[in-house]
């Protein structure tokens, strides 16, 4: 998704770290954007897909994050959204916090926020 749900930037430079917004599973709809069809683990899959796009846009690829946070409704989904992580991130991995929240925006199941080091000089 290239365009944000809110009033935010997708992705910012500071210094030598491209940071980008909470990403979410979502793609083009006929009336917006919608979320792609499945579980956490297929809403994690778009997310990192459209991440990598802003990364790209920004300079950066998912090689170069060293930070991430995963958003998930339901920590039960950790083991399923653990197993699309190694599909996107090779070792070594960037370090990631993963946090359980009541609820995530459009009803979402999965976000990640990630923080890309890419020195400018």
């Amino acid at each position: 998704m290239s365009a944000p749900v809110g009033p935010y930037s997708p992705w910012r430079r500071a210094g030598d770290f491209v940071i980008l917004s909470g990403q979410l599973g979502l793609v083009p709809g006929d009336n917006g954007p919608e979320f792609v069809p499945g579980d956490a683990a297929d809403q994690l899959r778009q997310a990192l897909l459209n991440a990598k796009a802003l990364l790209a846009e920004a300079g950066a690829t998912l090689n170069d994050v060293v930070k991430a946070t995963l958003f998930l409704v339901d920590l039960a989904d950790f083991t399923t959204c653990n197993d699309v992580w190694v599909e996107f991130f090779d070792a070594p991995r960037p370090t990631r916090s993963t946090i359980q929240v009541a609820a995530l925006p459009m009803g979402g199941r999965a976000e990640a926020e990630l923080w890309a080091y890419t020195p400018t000089n």
